[in-house]
């Protein structure tokens, strides 16, 4: 599997960025895809995470509210619609593919360890 993501950008707070992520390869084979994030010095954290099938959707607390993923399977492609951005929300950007569904952890949908393919990160800055 392969995955590429696109959209980041510069914006202002409160304003708004929709970022993409295709998938290629052996799509069949995903169980679920998901955004983490990582700014400059901290370890990558969990933004969102979706369902290839039935669509449930999880996300971080930091985002609630504020951001929603989405995904069309016709195009393998995932979303992640980001309003009301703030300054900390600054970050790269990385999705990721859950294809061995280990489901290791209570909080696994959160967990680095559960997801087997990532695609290049792309950065979000957002000025205050």
């Amino acid at each position: 599997v392969q995955l590429q993501a696109s959209g980041g950008g510069l914006v202002q707070a409160g304003g708004s960025l929709r970022l993409s992520c295709a998938a290629s390869g052996r799509t069949f084979s995903i169980d679920g895809m998901a955004w983490f994030r990582q700014a400059s010095g901290k370890d990558r954290e969990f933004v969102s995470r979706i369902s290839w099938s039935g669509g449930n959707t999880y996300y971080a607390d930091a985002v609630q509210g504020r951001f929603t993923i989405s995904r069309d399977n016709a195009l393998n492609t995932v979303y992640l619609q980001m309003n009301g951005l703030k300054p900390e929300d600054t970050a790269f950007y990385y999705c990721a593919a859950d294809v061995l569904n280990r489901r290791v952890g209570s909080r696994w949908y959160a967990s680095i360890i559960n997801y087997d393919y990532w695609g290049q990160g792309t950065l979000v800055t957002v000025s205050s």
